[in-house]
């Protein structure tokens, strides 16, 4: 089983007490212990495990030990995406993220949510919804996003923040739950001094 496509989205299914389930997560675990052992300078080594591990990887990508998922082959990372410390991707169903991604420490992105009845609950039931990152995000540090989430293109979100629900694109959203702020604008542009040469 390389990926989860009986499984359809926004649907209840079989998600826990399923051995099927459980090999597949075993092995993305054994994958990330693996990955988590090696030195944390060891870039090229990094990169030959998690080409192996993640669905899709593009140039450049940095996920700084240590890192954890399910199963791997459903994490789709973009070109230049940078990760800090204590990653956690519960990946029931899609995650994608575009280029030029940056993720803080003590990040959690989870597509599983289990059922609101208890007896459903008892018996294993959940719903895996995708999450999709797009291009030029930043998110901060202590930040979870949840299952069926979309950040848009060039947005921030602030540390801490609980995202719940969907977040625009040119945006600075920040909570919990996490909500748009406002929109970046031009003059963000010069919210930090920018160091000339002469200057020096």
């Amino acid at each position: 089983m390389k990926n989860r496509a009986d499984i359809p989205l926004n649907c209840l299914f079989q998600g826990c007490y399923n051995p099927m389930f459980e090999e597949e997560i075993q092995k993305g675990k054994d994958q990330c212990y693996r990955y988590n052992q090696l030195h944390p300078n060891d870039r090229k080594a990094q990169r030959q495990l998690l080409a192996g591990l993640l669905g899709k990887m593009g140039r450049d990508v940095t996920i700084m030990p240590p890192f954890w998922c399910d199963y791997g082959y459903h994490i789709s990372v973009g070109d230049f995406f940078y990760a800090n410390h204590n990653l956690i991707i519960t990946d029931g169903a899609k995650v994608s993220f575009g280029d030029h991604v940056f993720i803080a420490p003590n990040c959690c992105f989870t597509t599983a949510e289990h059922a609101i009845d208890p007896e459903q609950r008892k018996a294993g039931l959940e719903i895996a919804k995708p999450i999709t990152v797009g291009n030029n995000v930043w998110i901060g540090a202590g930040t979870t996003v949840l299952a069926g989430v979309t950040i848009g293109d060039n947005s921030v979100i602030g540390a801490g923040s609980m995202v719940k629900k969907s977040i625009p694109p040119n945006v600075i959203a920040v909570g919990v739950p996490c909500r748009v702020l406002r929109k970046i604008a031009e003059e963000d542009k010069n919210r930090y001094p920018v160091y000339t040469e002469k200057e020096k």
